[in-house]
């Protein structure tokens, strides 16, 4: 016998192979075609390699211990059992079930320890929605029989008492079907996983349903199928966005705040927040120098930025004719931290010009201000609310994805 794994399974498979009776083996080779895996078996993957050949040793060593479960003349409970009976050329024992076999697997399968939360709600999920086809079923055949016993007993009540105008009507009494509450809580605790898991098995089936088998039948991680869905996701609705015709502001504008899509990405990470990427377009250093700024003679102007950009900022300004005066700083109250750097905790508005613009007002107007951390590159209201008080004209604000009191709107994200 090899040492490794894989060798012992060999040498235990082929054992019944190598048997001298063919009678025996021919035998044992049609048991194997007849028995077919029931379809609520297959809810739950086979068991892998290194459990498979402990349990091979333990049979061959200490026989059979639990029954086979047949259903339907099928293999309900019990694939690893009577895959490993096969190999060894043993006897097995079986038991016949007939009751709900997907609420029967559910129970003996549904904690098994090599399940990760969102196979394991994906599975509840799937013996669930079988279990109510096949209750349905039952309770559908049900009424048919007592309708059929119920048409024969009025049937028979007319033959032996032939009155005028006498009915018989012997109706099933059928209950309701039970409501099923579908809130992520009850459905977490149904299926033993947290919260998580059900909103990413949920989020499986309804985007990508392929992906979701993959997981539930473990062919793929949980983390890998999330990603992927993200990613074509998120591709998509980049596509839509850069396929969206940007309509050109008209006229010239007194006063122009500017916030770039960077040329950045996220980390991609398996964990939360499984983050794929930004959920907008970006541009090169060059796609944005070449953008046609629409500004008045006289212009003010606020170039956001962050500590990465800075330099890249200053370029700009250069490319778009404006000249710098000086830096606005929005300081938050925390902020990311890379490794071995201080605390990035604060962001930049580059104020420049063209021409000579003035401002209305001066008072309570310092370059450093304060504001709480916003949703991801959505600027604080305290600033915008600033720039109303100081400044007059007309305002645009380009690349911003909201909507903003006194300022125009322009780019990709700007309708959406």
């Amino acid at each position: 016998m090899g040492s490794s794994n894989d060798s012992l399974l060999d040498y235990l498979v082929c054992l019944h192979r190598d048997n001298t009776n063919a009678g025996f083996a021919r035998r044992w080779d049609g048991m194997i075609k007849e028995l077919r895996y029931h379809p609520a078996a297959e809810a739950f993957p086979m068991m892998e390699n290194d459990r498979y050949i402990e349990l091979l040793e333990d049979i061959q060593t200490n026989g059979q211990r639990e029954d086979i479960t047949i259903c339907e003349g099928m293999i309900l409970d019990g694939r690893n059992r009577y895959k490993a009976c096969i190999s060894l050329g043993i006897p097995y024992r079986s038991r016949n079930f007939t009751g709900d076999p997907w609420a029967y697997v559910w129970s003996l399968n549904g904690t098994r320890r090599d399940l990760e939360e969102t196979q394991r709600y994906l599975i509840w999920k799937h013996c669930n929605e079988n279990s109510q086809s096949w209750r349905d079923e039952q309770q559908r055949i049900k009424d048919e029989a007592n309708q059929k016993r119920s048409k024969a007993a009025k049937e028979q009540h007319e033959i032996s008492n032939p009155r005028i105008g006498e009915v018989m009507a012997v109706e099933p009494k059928v209950l309701p079907p039970e409501k099923e509450n579908k809130t992520r809580k009850v459905k977490a605790e149904k299926a033993h996983v947290g919260s998580k898991a059900v909103q990413n098995g949920d989020f499986l089936e309804k985007e990508r349903p392929d992906l979701a088998d993959k997981v539930r039948t473990g062919k793929m991680k949980p983390a890998a199928a999330i990603r992927e869905t993200k990613r074509e996701k998120l591709k998509v609705e980049l596509e839509a966005k850069a396929a969206q015709e940007i309509q050109e502001p008209t006229g010239k504008y007194d006063v122009i705040v500017i916030d770039p899509p960077w040329p950045m990405t996220k980390i991609e990470r398996d964990e939360r927040p499984n983050q794929v990427d930004f959920d907008y377009p970006t541009m090169t250093e060059y796609e944005l120098s070449k953008l046609s700024i629409p500004a008045a003679d006289d212009c003010h102007l606020w170039l956001w930025t962050t500590q990465k950009f800075l330099p890249m900022a200053l370029e700009l300004l250069n490319s778009w004719e404006f000249k710098y005066v000086c830096v606005f700083v929005w300081h938050k109250p925390g902020g990311m931290q890379p490794v071995d750097l201080p605390q990035y905790n604060c962001e930049f508005a580059i104020y420049a010009r063209k021409g000579h613009p003035k401002f209305i007002d001066t008072k309570a107007f310092p370059v450093c201000f304060n504001a709480a951390r916003t949703a991801h590159s959505e600027k604080p209201e305290e600033f915008y609310q600033v720039l109303r008080r100081v400044t007059a004209g007309r305002r645009l604000d380009m690349f911003n994805r909201r909507k903003i009191e006194g300022f125009d709107r322009w780019g990709q994200e700007a309708n959406l």
